[in-house]
């Protein structure tokens, strides 16, 4: 696979010192991390191997990858490790994709405190769909799903929104059957929207009052609790946007399309257009009018910001699990299910400690080691390089 012709990375590379000292007193230990991770990926700073072609003698340097999550260079193997984990969670039933957003006012106040806009997100979301598919007036079933979160739009705005990929039926309530959604529909979302509004809220106001919500700049008058309660009035009356995308064509397909978001990063470097005196010019959907193909062009600067702001602390799970498909019970309600649908029993995936670049193949088709010149050669590794020592110290 051809490498693209620009990188993130470069632009890091170019403008990155520059951007850390000019706004050093904003910048987060995660931020600095992502920053030094993906200028430093795949040089000589983290060290490498050398490989030789078993058949032309072809020799090559391979540097080693940062695997940072961030990184746009450092999915691949990632995303074909968890879509082959999944593999075996697939179910023989419709499969629904289904998008969470919240209006730009309560996107503001998550700017200002993500990590705890981003669990509310997640629980309301979890508990609207747990919810109504267990009301008998809708499905009357126990549910299971993953939600990934995003926090972008195309143009690299802060847009936090969950996708959440749904098999189309559920358990009933004392286990005995598996209760399908009727072909093509799942659950109203004019329902799943309103309830998810009403515990959206209610969870905003309990971490306010739990002193869990800091306010400043635009929004310091907010640090009032009238001020507070009188800006969320201004969303409780206003559809917010919960939609559900058109059904998946079969269970396989499920993981061939979400494979494409579970580890997406906020930009790929193919969308990249140019970078040169100071700017950073790349593609980008436009939704509001009709999804048209056009061109940005940024300043490094305000690139690398909106980069930036999807950044997640260390540690914090994008990707969560809920109902049948819960970490706790995953494995018993999913037999359950598969006897219920009468799909056959699936034999585990034993994990095998392979090569890097065999695991990629075996997962993906692509070879990492084919032989880039003569085409019929394996790369082998003949010699090691040594990390590079590098005298900053951000991802300390």
């Amino acid at each position: 696979m051809d490498r693209p012709a620009l990188e993130v990375a470069d632009v890091f590379r170019r403008y990155g010192e520059a951007y850390r000292q000019e706004h050093a007193g904003s910048l987060s230990r995660d931020q600095l991390r992502v920053m030094t991770a993906i200028e430093r990926c795949r040089t000589a700073t983290l060290g490498g191997h050398v490989e030789q072609c078993d058949q032309c003698q072809h020799q090559r340097i391979a540097y080693n990858s940062c695997r940072n999550r961030h990184c746009t260079k450092c999915q691949s193997l990632a995303r074909a490790e968890w879509i082959e984990d999944r593999q075996a969670e697939l179910l023989n039933t419709q499969y629904f994709h289904v998008v969470f957003t919240v209006p730009e006012e309560i996107a503001a106040i998550g700017y200002q405190n993500k990590e705890v806009v981003y669990d509310i997100l997640f629980r309301a979301t979890s508990e609207t769909l747990r919810t109504i598919a267990a009301d008998p007036k809708h499905l009357g079933a126990e549910i299971g799903f993953f939600a990934v979160l995003h926090t972008w739009g195309q143009n690299l705005m802060f847009h936090p929104h969950l996708h959440c990929v749904v098999p189309g039926g559920g358990l009933s309530p004392d286990g005995t059957r598996w209760i399908s959604c009727r072909q093509g529909f799942f659950l109203s979302v004019r329902v799943l929207s309103r309830l998810f509004r009403h515990l959206f809220l209610e969870y905003l106001e309990k971490a306010f009052d739990a002193g869990q919500l800091q306010f400043f700049s635009a929004l310091k008058e907010l640090q009032e609790r009238s001020a507070f309660l009188g800006y969320l009035n201004r969303t409780r009356t206003r559809e917010w946007v919960v939609y559900a995308k058109k059904p998946f064509a079969g269970p396989q397909q499920v993981l061939d399309y979400v494979g494409r978001y579970t580890h997406r990063v906020a930009i790929s470097n193919n969308r990249l257009l140019n970078i040169d005196e100071g700017e950073v010019q790349f593609r980008y959907k436009d939704y509001r009018d009709g999804g048209q193909q056009k061109t940005m062009t940024l300043s490094a600067d305000e690139f690398i910001r909106r980069f930036l702001l999807h950044v997640l602390t260390e540690g914090f799970h994008r990707i969560r699990y809920y109902g049948f498909l819960g970490n706790r019970y995953r494995k018993e309600k999913l037999q359950q299910c598969r006897q219920l649908l009468g799909m056959a029993e699936t034999a585990a995936v034993e994990k095998c400690d392979q090569d890097y670049r065999d695991r990629y193949e075996a997962l993906t088709g692509s070879s990492l080691s084919a032989c880039p010149v003569c085409k019929k050669g394996r790369m082998i590794v003949v010699g090691t390089i040594d990390p590079f020592p590098s005298p900053r110290s951000d991802t300390s």
